[in-house]
C-alpha cells in the first residue's frame, strides 16, 4: 500500500541501488501452467484504514478463473475480479468495488504476494470491507500461500507482453511501461522532509527475489499526520506492529527498519500488486517516478485501452488471440 500516513523515505544518499537476481536460476518467460493453491488456508487481522477484526481465506480455484474476492459479510455475495477495470478507489490503497456500493480495500499487498508465488487463480473469502493489513507487507501473505501449498493446473499460463510504451502523468507524477524480455521495475520517491531525501531502485523480478529483497517491506507513515489520519476515517488500525512509523527525526518502530531503503523496497512492492490486476504477470518495464496506486491504474487502463500496446502470450512466440483483460476492457 502506498504510505498510508503520507510517503516517506530516509536519506541514505542519492546513488541508485539495482537488485538483479542471478537470472541464470530463473525460469524462462513463457511456457508452464496456470497455478493455485493446493488447500485452503486462513487468518484474521485488523484492517489498516477501518481498524475493524476481518478474517480472510484463500482458497483454490479452478483454471482461467483468475484472481477473485467475494465478501460472505455481505448479502450479495458475486465474486469480485481482482482487475483494473474493476479498481474504483485509490486514495492511499487500491480498493475493488462493484456498481451496487460493495467494496474491497487494501488489495495491493496481497496481490503481490500472489504475483511473487505464481498463483493465477484463487478465490479469496473475506469477511469485511478490507483485506487485514497483518505486519504492513507482503511476507505474511507470501507465508500463507506456502503453507497452503500450490498445484498446477491443465491450462498454460498466460503473459501481458508489452509492445511498445505507454505513459501517464500527473503533478510532477509518471508512470510508464516499455518492452522488455522480463518484467523489471524501476521506482523512485523523493520527499522533502528531515528524514527524506531521494530513494529509487532498480529490480527484476523473480519470486525468490521478491520474496528475499521485497515482500518483508512494510508500509510506513508520518507520525505527526496520524490525527489528520484519523479525522479523515483512515488509518484507524495503523500500529506500530502494521507500518514503519516515522517522527520528525526517528523511526518509532520497534527494531527499527528492515532495510536501509525500505521505503522505496515498500513502493516496488505496491508497484507489483498493483500490475498484477492486469489479470496476468506482465512482460515489461516500469518505471515510477513518484507514481502511486492512481497512476498505476490510469497506467492499466491507457494500456489496455491501445490493442496495438500490448499482446497476450502463453509462451514465447505464441499469441492468445482473446486475452481476459481485452475482453473486460471491451464489455
Amino acid at each position: 500500500m502506498l504510505a498510508h500516513y503520507g510517503l516517506l523515505g530516509v536519506g541514505y544518499g542519492r546513488e541508485r541501488m539495482v537488485l538483479t537476481p542471478d537470472l541464470s536460476l530463473a525460469k524462462p518467460v513463457g511456457g508452464g501452467a496456470q497455478r493455485t493453491l493446493r488447500n485452503p488456508i486462513g487468518c484474521v487481522g485488523t484492517g489498516l484504514h477501518t481498524g475493524a477484526k476481518v478474517s480472510l481465506s484463500l482458497r483454490p480455484a479452478e483454471a482461467d478463473s483468475g484472481i477473485r474476492i467475494v465478501r460472505y459479510d455481505q448479502p450479495d455475495r458475486t465474486p469480485v475480479p481482482a482487475r483494473y477495470d474493476h479498481v474504483c478507489d485509490t486514495t492511499m490503497c487500491t480498493k475493488l468495488g462493484l456498481p451496487g456500493g460493495l467494496t474491497i480495500a487494501t488489495i495491493e499487498h496481497l496481490m503481490a504476494a500472489l504475483a511473487a508465488c505464481e498463483i493465477d487463480n484463487a478465490l479469496i473469502e473475506l469477511g469485511g470491507p478490507e483485506l487485514p493489513i497483518m505486519d504492513g507487507s507482503a511476507q505474511p501473505f507470501v507465508f500463507l500461500i506456502e503453507c497452503a501449498g500450490v498445484v498446477e493446473q491443465d491450462r498454460p499460463r498466460r503473459w501481458i507482453e508489452i509492445l511498445k510504451p505507454i505513459t501517464v502523468c500527473g503533478q510532477n507524477k509518471s508512470a510508464r511501461l516499455e518492452p522488455s524480455d522480463r518484467f523489471e521495475i524501476d521506482c523512485a520517491i523523493h520527499f522533502d522532509h528531515p528524514l527524506i531525501d531521494h530513494q529509487s531502485l532498480q529490480f527484476t523480478f523473480t519470486p525468490d527475489g521478491f520474496k528475499a529483497e521485497i515482500g518483508r517491506a512494510r508500509t510506513f507513515g508520518f507520525a505527526e499526520r496520524i490525527e489528520e489520519l484519523w479525522s479523515r476515517g483512515l488509518g484507524l488500525g495503523g500500529s506500530l506492529k502494521s507500518a514503519v512509523l516515522v517522527s520528525q527525526d526517528q523511526v518509532l518502530s520497534d527494531g527499527g527498519l528492515r532495510f536501509p531503503d525500505e521505503f522505496v523496497r515498500h513502493k516496488v512492492l505496491d508497484t507489483i500488486g498493483d500490475l498484477y490486476t492486469a489479470g496476468a504477470p506482465i512482460i515489461g518495464r516500469f518505471v515510477g517516478r513518484r507514481a502511486g496506486h492512481t497512476l498505476h491504474n490510469q497506467l492499466l487502463r491507457a494500456l489496455f485501452a491501445d490493442p496495438r500496446a500490448w499482446r497476450l502470450v502463453t509462451a514465447p512466440g505464441i499469441v492468445e488471440p482473446a486475452a481476459p483483460a481485452r475482453r473486460a476492457a471491451s464489455a
